[in-house]
């Protein structure tokens, strides 16, 4: 009786490994075990570091807010704390874009917030 190695299913698996090593240097895109290692590796910090660029992304909308309402003579806190008392449902990606590209919508904002914080 021939032995049964099951090899198309184990081509069809290095292969697909191998293929996601693509330009990984030396014998991590050559050698199989090194890229199966490798590639793990690579899946793994890819999927934490999708939720980090969320974190990221929302301090640098922080950030670029926080600036924006200084020259205004306001605080980060106490211009998010006076846009939720006037009720404003605006989030920190749009006050951000409206800080840097639109100045005076921010600027109409900073004021609604001075007003209903007082």
């Amino acid at each position: 009786m021939t032995r049964a190695t099951n090899a198309p299913a184990t081509k069809k698996r290095k292969t697909k490994v191998l293929k996601a090593a693509k330009g990984f240097r030396g014998a991590r895109r050559k050698t199989f075990r090194l890229a199966n290692e490798s590639v793990r590796r690579a899946m793994a910090f890819s999927y934490r570091d999708r939720k980090v660029r969320k974190r990221d992304f929302r301090s640098l909308w922080i950030i670029r807010i926080g600036i924006k309402a200084k020259e205004y003579g306001l605080s980060y806190s106490k211009f998010i704390d006076g846009l939720k008392k006037a009720k404003v449902l605006l989030d920190r990606k749009i006050l951000a874009e409206l800080a840097v590209n639109n100045e005076n919508v921010f600027a109409k904002l900073v004021e609604l917030s001075k007003q209903s914080r007082a």
